[in-house]
C-alpha cells in the first residue's frame, strides 16, 4: 500500500527540520565528543512536522547565549533638531518684521547606535541618524539615558562616531575583515519603528554591493535579515557576537510602509573601523584619489582601442602631480580592474577610489594600444583650504560633490564650498558655504583634482562660475 502524499510531507518536513537545526546547533556549539555512543546518532526523527526537543542528546540551539553578551551593546539613539516656525512661512520680510511670532519646534528622529570603545565611550551610529541634529542622546539597553557628544561624521560612508560617558559600558568585538561569505548566519539588533530593541536573523545575501540608489560610496553587505526604520545605525553580527557590520538601508521601491521583503544593507566593519579611526584622530575624513578623468569603454569606442568588447573605463585626461601621473598612466590607457576589482564606469572607479585609505597602494591592471600591462600607484589626499588652491580663496573649505549627488546625477561637475571663515579673503570675495564652484576663467573642471590643475598657472585674474540655490554667477576674485 502507498503511503498518503499528507504523510509523505510530514516525513520530509520532520526531515529538513531535524537537518536544519543540527547544521545550526553545530555553528553555534563545539563539535561533540567522538566518545558518545554510536547509537544516538542512530535513532530514527520523530515523524511530524514539529522540531524535536533535542537532536542528538543535545538541547534545540539558541541565539539566546550570544544576544545576552551582544545586547548591551546596541543602543537607541535620540536626535532632536530645533526649527523656527513662522506663520509667515519662508517669506523674508514678514520673518524680519515679526519675528517674535516665531515658535520654536523640535523635530525628533530614532535610530540605532552601536558602543564599540567602553574605555573612551565611542558609539557608531549612521551619519543619517544625526544629521542636523542639535541635540543627540542614547539609551542604553539598562535603560540609562546619556546625552552624546558628536565626534565627527562622514556623509558619503553614512557613518558618525558619538562619544558618551564610560561608565560601566559593555563594548561589542569587532570581526576581521574578510571573512564574511553568502551564506553566513548573520543577526541585526536595533530599535525598529522605536518599539524598543529587536532582533532579527537570516543569511548574508551578498557581499560587495555597489548599485544602491541614492547612497554615496558603497561596498554594503546585502542580508534578508529585516532592517526597518529605526534599525539604522544598529548591530549586524555573527554567530559568535562580533560585529560584522553597521546596519544602514533597507530597500524597497514600494516604501517602508510596503513591509520588509528582504533587502536589508549594512556597512561592513572593516570600512567603518577605518572611518571611525580617521574620525576619532582628526574629526574628518580624508580620500585619496589618482587625479584622471575617464569615461566608459562602449561598443563604438572598443574597435579604436583595439579591444574586441566593451569594457572597463578610458583614460581621458591624467591631472598634473597626480597619483595616477607618477604611476605612468597615460591619456588613452583602458583600466580594467583596480586591485582585482572589476571596473566597467567612472563610477565604480570613484566608489573603488572612496572606500580605501590613504596611501593605498593600487594595481591597475591597463590595456595600452591592446596590450595588458600592470601600474602600481598610491592614492593621494588633496588639500581642502582654499588656500592651497589659490591665495584669493583663503578661508574657505573645499570638498568633492557628495556621491550621493553624483550617483543621482552622473554629469555633475564642480566642487563645493564645505565651510567659510567669516572675514576671510574668500568671504570678502563673495563666497558662501553650500556654494558649487563648477567652472573658472581656465574651464571646467569635474573635482578636486580638476580644479587645482585648473589653476596651477596661478591666472592674475580668477573668475569663478558658481551655483547657489536656484541662481548662478560669476565671482570675480580680488
Amino acid at each position: 500500500m502507498r503511503p498518503a502524499p499528507t504523510l509523505l510531507v510530514l516525513a520530509a518536513a520532520a526531515a529538513f527540520g531535524g537537518f536544519a537545526a543540527t547544521a545550526i546547533r553545530d555553528a553555534l556549539h563545539a563539535p561533540a565528543s567522538a566518545t558518545e555512543p554510536a547509537a544516538a546518532s542512530a535513532l530514527p526523527a520523530p515523524a511530524v512536522a514539529a522540531l524535536p526537543a533535542a537532536v542528538d542528546g543535545q538541547p534545540m540551539p539558541s541565539l539566546a547565549p550570544m544576544l545576552k553578551r551582544v545586547t548591551p551593546s546596541v543602543v537607541s539613539v535620540h536626535a532632536a533638531q530645533r526649527r523656527q516656525v513662522s506663520p509667515f512661512g519662508n517669506d523674508p520680510f514678514f520673518r524680519r518684521m515679526f519675528p517674535e511670532l516665531s515658535q520654536e519646534r523640535i523635530a525628533r528622529s530614532l535610530g540605532s547606535g552601536v558602543i564599540v570603545d567602553a574605555t573612551n565611550g565611542y558609539v557608531l551610529t549612521n551619519h543619517h541618524v544625526i544629521e542636523n541634529a542639535d541635540e543627540v542622546s542614547v539609551t542604553l539597553s539598562d535603560g540609562r539615558t546619556l546625552a552624546a557628544e558628536f565626534i565627527g561624521s562622514d556623509p558619503d560612508t553614512d557613518v558618525a562616531l558619538m562619544r558618551i560617558p564610560a561608565e560601566r559600558l559593555q563594548a561589542i568585538p569587532l570581526a576581521r575583515g574578510g571573512e564574511l561569505e553568502v551564506g553566513d548566519f548573520v543577526v541585526a539588533v536595533g530599535n525598529p519603528f522605536g518599539v524598543g530593541q529587536t532582533v532579527t536573523w537570516g543569511i548574508v545575501s551578498a557581499v560587495g554591493r555597489s548599485n544602491v540608489p541614492g547612497v554615496g560610496f558603497q561596498n554594503f553587505i546585502q542580508t534578508d535579515a529585516s532592517i526597518n526604520p529605526g534599525n539604522s545605525g544598529g548591530a549586524l553580527v555573527n554567530l559568535r557576537g562580533e560585529l560584522v557590520g553597521i546596519n544602514t538601508a533597507s530597500f524597497n521601491p514600494r516604501g517602508s510602509a510596503a513591509g520588509n521583503i528582504g533587502l536589508g544593507f549594512a556597512i561592513p566593519v572593516d570600512l567603518a573601523r577605518n572611518v571611525m579611526q580617521q574620525l576619532a584622530a582628526t574629526g574628518t575624513v580624508q580620500r585619496g584619489t589618482l587625479g584622471i578623468e575617464t569615461q566608459a569603454v562602449d561598443a563604438r569606442l572598443a574597435p579604436g582601442l583595439g579591444l574586441d568588447e566593451a569594457r572597463g573605463v578610458v583614460v581621458t585626461r591624467v591631472y598634473g602631480d597626480s597619483a595616477a601621473g607618477a604611476a605612468g598612466v597615460r591619456a588613452g590607457d583602458v583600466i580594467t580592474a583596480a586591485n582585482g576589482q572589476r571596473i566597467d564606469s567612472p563610477v565604480a572607479l570613484r566608489n573603488f577610489q572612496g572606500l580605501q585609505p590613504i596611501d593605498t597602494p593600487v594595481t591597475l591592471d591597463v590595456l595600452r594600444d591592446g596590450r595588458p600591462l600592470k601600474l602600481t600607484a598610491r592614492l593621494r589626499a588633496l588639500p581642502r583650504d582654499g588656500a592651497s588652491y589659490d591665495e584669493r580663496l583663503a578661508g574657505a573649505t573645499l570638498a568633492d560633490l557628495p556621491e550621493a549627488v553624483r550617483r543621482q546625477n552622473p554629469n555633475a561637475r564642480g566642487v563645493l564650498v564645505e565651510k567659510i571663515e567669516p572675514g576671510s579673503r574668500a568671504h570678502r570675495n563673495g563666497l558662501r558655504e553650500g556654494d558649487y564652484i563648477f567652472a573658472a576663467n581656465a574651464g571646467e573642471f569635474r573635482d578636486l583634482a580638476g580644479f587645482r590643475d585648473s589653476l596651477a598657472d596661478r591666472p592674475d585674474r580668477l573668475v569663478l562660475r558658481i551655483s547657489r540655490g536656484r541662481s548662478v554667477g560669476d565671482l570675480i576674485m580680488q
